[in-house]
């Protein structure tokens, strides 16, 4: 059986919203390397699995439908931004301004 990782996407730097964040994917990690098509010289892969993300509401959800289809997986952590709050009047101080 193919092994899946579980993760909540990332905002990219094109999102200012936070639509689509609030959902989990279960995508399964490919087994075989992608290689070059020698016709056309196109991008192929042979393990159609790596085409498959199926998204959820919570990570429980994501878990429990892999552990009911005994599929192997692992979760990788959130990665949550860090936000230091500072007043408007910081933009102005003398040792930023140059």
């Amino acid at each position: 059986m193919q092994q899946a990782r579980i993760y909540r996407p990332a905002k990219t730097a094109m999102q200012s919203g936070k639509a689509h964040l609030k959902e989990w994917v279960l995508e399964f990690i490919p087994r075989k390397s992608q290689y070059i098509e020698p016709l056309m010289g196109w991008t192929g892969m042979r393990d159609t699995c790596s085409q498959i993300k199926l998204f959820f509401e919570t990570e429980a959800e994501a878990r429990q439908y892999a552990q009911i289809h005994n599929i192997p997986y692992q979760v990788l952590k959130q990665h949550t931004p860090s936000f230091k709050p500072k007043q408007y009047s910081a933009n102005f101080s003398p040792t930023r301004l140059r």
